[in-house]
């Protein structure tokens, strides 16, 4: 993939031609880019300013560094988190969410439900009370919720009548019903009632809606998937055309005799979104430092080339002329670090997704 990516930057900056075989050559690579990322166009820049929810931004602060390297590849169980708001501004205490931008074929891991609990309302007299019970179902027959089988339980609890803040309820089986059919998505009905089991009007207990809250306090889904995309195990399309010609590089003091000259080590390689035209969706980072390696694996092959077995015998052979056409090892990543993306998607949901094997940990002979 890697070695895609170095391909990619040398067609998108290409050389002199043509204005419009160099806008032919751009489209092409940046197409192919896509591809890398899973996807077939680029979502396109949310209409208006869009803050993403901040349990999004902590997420990718959690697991990735400033340029979007993963810290710690077993934080997440899947490679992709998508955060959808609840955009029907329906009533109180039903919630529906479009779960369209989701994959047939994601692996859904862990579905959450994310209510932002305001403060209590002052009330007259001593509290009795310092709890209440939250009830949370997936609607089954939103015009019969009372009805036997109108609702199902999916998850309760107590929860404080004090302060305010984010409350999270699991409701992965729901989604996963809802992603075998679509048309089974009635929502969710989530319910206070008092330690006894008595409904409450007004409630004790309230949650911020879609419609009368600020977007940052709006109810949210969080839903945690894995799309089966694993690294090198990625079938990757060749990308230079078969009749591309390729410049003649002459004279003793070329680029090419120089990489000859020097060992084989790491070099940067800067991605720059924003310079790439992407900077209008993808949220964090801004660019990263993708890496890359050049230099010479020469006979004898060190330590420190971190050569293979396969890269020292064939080093000898080639050192030694025992066989035609045998080449010298050559000098590539030996470690491959995964990067992550917070993006808008084509819904303008916010995606926080990780892509293996995007940066050169390290450089060997092999």
């Amino acid at each position: 993939m890697l070695g895609t990516i170095l391909l990619l930057l040398a067609l998108a900056k290409p050389a002199c031609q043509s204005p419009a075989g160099a806008a032919s050559r751009r489209a092409e690579a940046l197409k192919r880019l896509l591809e890398v990322f899973g996807m077939e166009d680029p979502p396109p820049p949310p209409a208006h300013f869009k803050q993403p929810p901040q349990y999004m931004v902590d997420l990718f602060n959690t697991v990735a560094n400033a340029d979007g390297v993963t810290k710690n590849p077993d934080i997440l169980e899947g490679n992709t988190v998508r955060s959808f708001l609840e955009k029907t501004h329906s009533e109180k205490m039903r919630f529906l969410f479009v779960l369209s931008s989701v994959a047939k074929y994601e692996k859904i891991l862990m579905a959450e439900l994310h209510l932002f609990r305001l403060w209590p309302r002052a009330t007259e007299g001593p509290k009795k009370h310092h709890f209440c019970q939250v009830s949370v179902y997936q609607v089954l027959a939103k015009n019969e919720l009372d009805a036997p089988g109108g609702k199902k339980l999916l998850a309760a609890r107590l929860v404080s009548l004090q302060g305010s803040g984010w409350e999270v309820f699991a409701i992965t089986q729901a989604v996963r019903d809802w992603m075998e059919d679509e048309s089974s998505n009635q929502g969710l009905l989530v319910t206070v009632q008092g330690l006894g089991g008595s409904p409450h009007d007004p409630p004790p207990l309230q949650f911020a809606s879609s419609r009368d809250h600020h977007e940052s306090k709006k109810p949210m889904l969080v839903l945690f998937t894995d799309d089966g995309r694993r690294g090198a195990s990625l079938p990757m399309a060749p990308i230079v055309p078969a009749k591309m010609s390729v410049p003649r590089l002459t004279g003793p003091r070329s680029t090419r005799s120089l990489d000859r000259l020097q060992p084989c080590q790491k070099h940067p390689l800067s991605v720059d979104f924003e310079e790439i035209g992407w900077s209008g969706w993808i949220i964090s980072p801004r660019g990263y430092n993708a890496y890359h390696c050049k230099g010479s694996c020469p006979f004898p092959l060190g330590e420190n080339m971190r050569p293979t077995n396969h890269a020292t015998v064939q080093s000898i052979i080639n050192a030694l002329k025992l066989s035609e056409g045998v080449s010298s090892p050559c000098c590539v990543p030996d470690k491959l670090y995964s990067i992550n993306l917070l993006y808008f998607d084509d819904d303008e949901n916010v995606v926080l997704k990780q892509y293996d094997d995007m940066v050169a940990g390290s450089c060997g002979c092999h």
